[in-house]
């Protein structure tokens, strides 16, 4: 038995004080208050701060110097794992992005193994092949096209934990987004220049997410809202916010949060090598990426995913933009937890959920991690 306290508890909705957290067997057994904590055990005072569930990405390229289109294997997985953990992931989606079938081939086994055995792999998010040209971004052209019923097929098929697929209805029927959806797979709609009306047809065919708001999709307009008003306006979707003060103007930020609330808003890192500690230059399909300052951008300047970790997104999101700080923190726990339908096992601090926590300072640095119960240096020889 671990029981923690000294630091506030954030139990994926509001803070909790003069509250200790009881963990037995890699699961959280009670929050109880200070005076009922049980004796005996293994002690944590936290010594103040926050301690929160763990965050959950659900868009992670890479980090720590790993790309996951470049290596598409369970050791890729593992390291950026191991990366993003220190800094507060306990829970994450590697992503592929638009590449070679071959490579997409290789990533959804890659995942489906690392489900089972690397801490914190929770499925896989494949953003592309099937998106709309006209809002590529850095994806490379030559490999986007059109969803076949055998590409529906195989993707169902291989789906192990937790799968998003991003796709638009330039190159995705109807037809086949409710068959992925109905299959359990959770479909967001991005990389799309899509009208309002096209992208909410979408939604109402059981997608239920957009992927990095306000980036590579349709804009806002009085009488053309685009993807970007129709996902605003849509009550059942849940939106992906890169929060680093490149992707998004803060205004824009500020009038998503107002439109959806932390319950519609799920912050994500949209992660390249560079994050996490990693150089800050690399290779992505034979393109040299660079970190300027806090852009990542190809050779031509246009941006190529993120270089921040979630953390680095909550921090911008309370210190930059003023929200507060438990807003901030549902959006990087309970809300993508809620999305990925595993809310009933992480994302909150309640009996019989995972001891996947991570305790930050006043500063909202990260001073630890655990995973299951255990620390993060047990976690990493989990892996």
């Amino acid at each position: 038995m671990k029981v923690f306290y000294g630091a506030r508890l954030f139990d994926g909705e509001r803070f909790l004080d003069d509250h200790a957290l009881v963990v037995e067997g890699g699961a959280i057994r009670a929050l109880v208050d200070f005076v009922d904590r049980p004796l005996g055990g293994e002690t944590f005072d936290l010594g103040g701060g926050v301690l929160s569930p763990g965050f959950v990405d659900w868009q992670v390229n890479g980090g720590g110097g790993v790309l996951f289109n470049a290596e598409p294997t369970v050791d890729a997985i593992a390291r950026i794992a191991h990366a993003h953990r220190r800094e507060g992931v306990t829970g994450f989606l590697p992503t592929v992005v638009t590449d070679a079938p071959d490579v997409l081939a290789s990533a959804l086994t890659a995942a489906r193994k690392a489900h089972v055995r690397v801490p914190g792999a929770l499925g896989v998010h494949v953003e592309g092949p099937f998106i709309d040209p006209s809002r590529k971004g850095v994806h490379p052209a030559e490999y986007i096209r059109p969803m076949r019923e055998k590409d529906a097929g195989a993707l169902i098929a291989m789906r192990a934990g937790v799968m998003v697929v991003t796709l638009a209805p330039a190159s995705v029927p109807l037809e086949l987004v409710r068959r992925l959806a109905d299959a359990g797979i959770v479909v967001s709609l991005g990389h799309s220049d899509a009208t309002a009306e096209e992208a909410s047809a979408v939604f109402d065919a059981g997608a239920r997410a957009a992927t990095h708001l306000f980036n590579a999709m349709s804009q806002l307009h009085s009488r053309a809202p685009g993807v970007v008003g129709a996902a605003l306006a849509d009550s059942r979707v849940v939106c992906g916010l890169i929060a680093d003060g490149e992707h998004v103007h803060p205004a824009a930020c500020r009038a998503a949060f107002a439109a959806k609330g932390p319950g519609g808003i799920a912050l994500i890192s949209d992660a390249m090598p560079p994050a996490a500690g990693g150089p800050d230059t690399f290779e992505m399909q034979g393109r040299r990426m660079t970190r300027v300052g806090n852009r990542l951008v190809d050779e031509n300047g246009a941006l190529a995913g993120a270089a921040i970790t979630l953390r680095e997104a909550v921090r911008y999101a309370t210190l930059t933009l003023g929200l507060p700080l438990a807003s901030a923190l549902t959006m990087a726990t309970l809300t993508p937890a809620r999305l990925l339908g595993l809310d009933g096992r992480i994302g909150r601090l309640a009996a019989g959920f995972a001891a996947d926590l991570v305790h930050l300072t006043e500063a909202l640095d990260v001073a630890g991690v655990w995973v299951d119960g255990k620390g993060v240096q047990e976690a990493d020889e989990r892996a």
